[in-house]
């Protein structure tokens, strides 16, 4: 082990306690949604406190998602865990195809021009069905979409930028 802690990515958000015996509703930003349940740990983060559980069942239900973690036992300690986001660790996550990324490896990325200039750091990212939506903070907010070979033509994680075509005082 390296001793360096590693980042802890939210999936999802119990939203939910479900029947007598622990079961509790999931939100879950993943796409499927149903990946949500493919890991065996999850780290959930409640109250400024974060607690490793083990899923140890699921079960979607239409367009419910349900899962039942160890020591959640009865109705009062599922609700107990109603609001926690649903974390993992960043290294557990599936490698992405080539051109594809996790959000969360974009956030804080520099974004700069073709020319080079800087408009400043990914703050957030959303969709708006169409196409991703880059937020960055800077001298101003910008609203940049992210499409690939349209809008960005470049992605360096490892060097800590990306570099798109758009005008700097849009």
């Amino acid at each position: 082990m390296s001793g360096v802690p590693s980042r802890l990515i939210i999936l999802g958000q119990v939203s939910g306690a479900v029947g007598v015996k622990g079961w509790i509703r999931i939100y879950s930003h993943t796409k499927p949604r149903e990946n949500i349940v493919n890991f065996d740990t999850w780290v959930l983060c409640l109250n400024g406190i974060d607690r490793h559980v083990v899923l140890e069942g699921n079960e979607c239900r239409g367009k419910n998602i349900l899962a039942k973690v160890q020591g959640a036992d009865d109705r009062d300690s599922a609700l107990g865990l109603v609001g926690a986001e649903i974390a993992v660790e960043r290294d557990l996550l599936p490698p992405c195809d080539p051109g594809e990324y996790y959000w969360a490896d974009l956030e804080g990325l520099e974004v700069r021009t073709v020319s080079g200039q800087s408009l400043g750091h990914i703050d957030y990212l959303f969709s708006t069905g169409a196409h991703d939506v880059m937020v960055l903070a800077g001298d101003r907010e910008r609203l940049i979409p992210f499409v690939p070979e349209e809008t960005v033509f470049e992605v360096n994680i490892g060097g800590g930028f990306l570099v798109v075509n758009w005008d700097p005082d849009f």
